[in-house]
């Protein structure tokens, strides 16, 4: 793709972690990318990289699970960047809890980010990819969707991404949109080294720990993320849709 012809993509969470790589992979990739977090600030260095790489990127900044921000960010994404036809629902936040201690406001914030913000960002993009008649989504699950101690809320959000995935696979296939999931497993960021303190854990000790228990003996990177993303979002990838691909190392992990 030519800087003319360039597909626009949309990575959500993209400030860090899984979601600035995935960001710059697809910058790599040929796509003009827009970097959606919460903080419009916190996208600078995401931004700044796909630039000095020599690619078009734009920062915005949003509460995915606000409708109103959602049509203005996808808007203004729209009208700066072109219309975007691939979106990767990558935002994410975790309120771990046990089901007896865990609060209304732990429960409710894990589906306002993961579940609304998916829903609410792909109903915001969908037009343009049928208008386009070609389009990609790729939403975040986890391995923690076959359930995980302490995270009734995160297991049951990364579930719904599953079936919300597959349903949209369902209605746009006709249009030339393919929808897929990926859930990762243990893999390093910000994120999961919060989890390490959380409970009291020296971070490289627990990466050791969690890699032994991997078949391919490591922990996963971002990169790991944004490879199969980059697949997703590719030419090859359009008769792959409805799909949950585990990228965790091994079956379950």
């Amino acid at each position: 793709m030519s800087e003319s012809t360039a597909r626009v993509a949309i990575v959500t969470g993209a400030a860090r972690g899984i979601g600035a790589a995935t960001a710059l992979r697809l910058a790599a990739d040929g796509f003009a990318v827009a970097v959606i977090d919460l903080d419009e600030s916190s996208t600078a260095g995401t931004v700044e990289a796909i630039e000095a790489a020599g690619g078009r990127a734009l920062g915005v900044g949003a509460d995915v699970g606000d409708p109103e921000q959602v049509q203005a960010a996808v808007d203004r994404v729209a009208a700066e960047l072109g219309p975007p036809v691939v979106l990767v629902n990558n935002a994410g936040v975790t309120r771990d809890n046990m089901l007896f201690k865990m609060t209304d406001a732990d429960w409710d914030l894990v589906m306002h980010v993961h579940l609304r913000g998916s829903f609410l960002m792909t109903r915001a993009c969908q037009k343009y990819m049928v208008d386009a008649k070609w389009g990609r989504v790729v939403n975040l699950s986890s391995t923690s969707a076959l359930g995980n101690r302490g995270q009734a809320n995160y297991a049951t959000a990364k579930a719904g991404l599953q079936g919300f995935t597959k349903t949209l696979a369902i209605e746009l296939g006709k249009f030339g949109v393919t929808a897929n999931a990926i859930a990762p497993g243990f893999i390093q960021t910000e994120m999961t080294k919060a989890t390490a303190e959380r409970i009291g854990r020296d971070w490289q000790e627990y990466v050791a720990e969690r890699a032994a228990a991997i078949p391919v003996a490591r922990a996963g990177v971002p990169e790991d993320i944004a490879h199969t993303v980059s697949f997703f979002a590719s030419e090859g990838a359009g008769f792959v849709s409805g799909q949950v691909v585990y990228v965790a190392g091994g079956p379950r992990n």
